[in-house]
């Protein structure tokens, strides 16, 4: 981070261009970024990298455990963070010259500017997987609002002369309860276009080294506009975007499908979860401890001796590599099995007594001990693929209308992303490596019992 001339800090600034075009010839720094070479930083974004809540994201990796599979994908939720602030601010600065965004004011700027660099402020270790403990793991969302409402987030955010509240309620409000001129803002930072997604798609592609996850961000972004429809405002798409959108969605399956869903990261996070689940059915680490750590400082927290042995056992083979492997997969064409394990994705507790069951009954039949932690069940989460984004044309071709939904101009539907996700989508049982083959083998006379009887 290059150090440069402080900006003024007069909190009525000059109008949106004059603003725009001192902030690229003077900024207060400068980052360089691998996605997009310079991202200009004002005294705002200074001072919220200075505090320890931003501080933390250095230290927690956007991929979790995928940089075991593919080692160069160590960037963090820092870096994208700042990827995430630059396109919300490019993205209000263009909707600004557009018809229907005059309205939108440097300080409406700043303000979604900070809400996309703080998105992330309430992130568990190790990305989402920690939340899926259910009760009484805090949702994210929840830890973020109370970062972002009090302590040193807040304090800065309110001498910077920026809104607290209001940059909560846009990272993690109800949108219908905002008041209108918001309503608009959030869809930057939240919705199938969020600039979110524009970032970590193109970021943990590269990252990863793979060939998926292309996006033509710039062009996306040109193409914003906003209309009206169902009477409210939208953030819509120009005719010339409906090319890079569908990049995004498609880049979007090909990053689980590939990436997110493979089957060593999914098996690394199931191990975790059962070692943070144990570790507070235990009392040995309070919940709302958890938000406050990163990826190596839980790691070294579960591994330590007055954790449950089933914590440090799981964390232990974590730190050396030791992951458990692939006994069984399970599809979605296997309706009722897939579905009766699937719903042990909504109730942890329930997952946690199956797969004791599991290592006792083959405990028993091998006539030997089995770890409690040998046999484990991995769910991913379920994924949501609403795409509800509307086309607008200057001149519709004949046949068409303005606006219209994306899913008439594409041809597809929400459908054919809903099942894209249950073919891939796959329920794994995954084991300790010396018991992989008897339960590959057996899992039919293991299982069957617990969850009912044979289908």
């Amino acid at each position: 981070m290059t150090s440069k001339p402080t900006e003024s800090t007069d909190h009525e600034p000059p109008g949106i261009a004059a603003w725009w075009t001192s902030l690229l010839a003077n900024a207060a720094a400068d980052i360089r970024d691998a996605l997009y070479d310079r991202i200009p930083l004002t005294n705002d974004n200074l001072a919220l990298i200075a505090t320890p809540q931003y501080q933390r994201l250095d230290r927690i990796q956007q991929l979790g455990f995928v940089s075991r599979i593919w080692p160069g994908a160590k960037h963090t939720r820092f870096e994208h963070s700042l990827g995430v602030m630059h396109l919300a601010r490019q993205a209000a600065l263009l909707l600004s010259r557009q018809p229907g965004g005059e309205w939108i004011t440097l300080d409406d700027i700043r303000t979604i500017s900070a809400a996309a660099m703080l998105h992330d402020v309430g992130h568990y270790p190790f990305s989402h997987a920690i939340e899926e403990l259910g009760s009484p793991i805090r949702p994210h969302e929840e830890v973020g609002r109370h970062l972002i409402e009090s302590g040193p987030l807040a304090d800065v955010l309110a001498t910077r002369g920026l809104d607290p509240a209001r940059i909560a309620a846009l990272i993690h409000g109800e949108r219908n309860a905002l008041p209108r001129r918001d309503r608009l803002l959030v869809q930057i930072v939240s919705g199938t276009l969020d600039v979110d997604k524009l970032d970590y798609l193109p970021r943990d592609a590269r990252a990863c080294h793979v060939p998926y996850g292309g996006v033509d961000t710039s062009r996306l972004l040109a193409s914003l506009r906003i209309a009206q429809v169902d009477d409210d405002d939208r953030i819509v798409v120009g005719s010339k975007g409906v090319s890079p959108l569908h990049s995004l969605i498609n880049a979007r399956q090909e990053m689980f499908d590939n990436v997110y869903w493979h089957h060593t990261n999914r098996t690394c996070m199931v191990m975790l979860l059962r070692a943070v689940q144990e570790a507070i059915l235990h009392r040995a680490i309070d919940p709302d401890e958890l938000w406050r750590l990163d990826d190596t400082t839980l790691l070294e927290r579960l591994r330590a001796p007055e954790m449950p042995d089933e914590s440090r056992t799981l964390a232990e083979a974590l730190y050396h590599r030791a992951f458990h492997k692939r006994a069984v997969e399970v599809s979605n064409r296997a309706t009722e099995l897939y579905g009766r394990l699937g719903n042990l994705w909504f109730d942890p507790r329930a997952r946690r007594t199956v797969e004791l069951q599991l290592t006792a009954e083959l405990s028993q039949r091998l006539r030997r001990p089995v770890a409690d932690t040998a046999i484990l069940i991995d769910i991913p989460k379920p994924e949501r693929w609403q795409t509800d984004v509307w086309v607008v044309y200057d001149r519709p071709p004949v046949g068409m209308q303005s606006p219209m939904h994306w899913r008439d101009v594409a041809g597809l539907s929400d459908d054919d992303f809903k099942q894209y996700e249950e073919h891939r989508r796959l329920i794994r049982i995954v084991t300790e490596p010396g018991i992989r083959d008897i339960v590959a083998a057996e899992w039919e006379s293991l299982l069957y019992p617990l969850l009912g009887g044979v289908f």
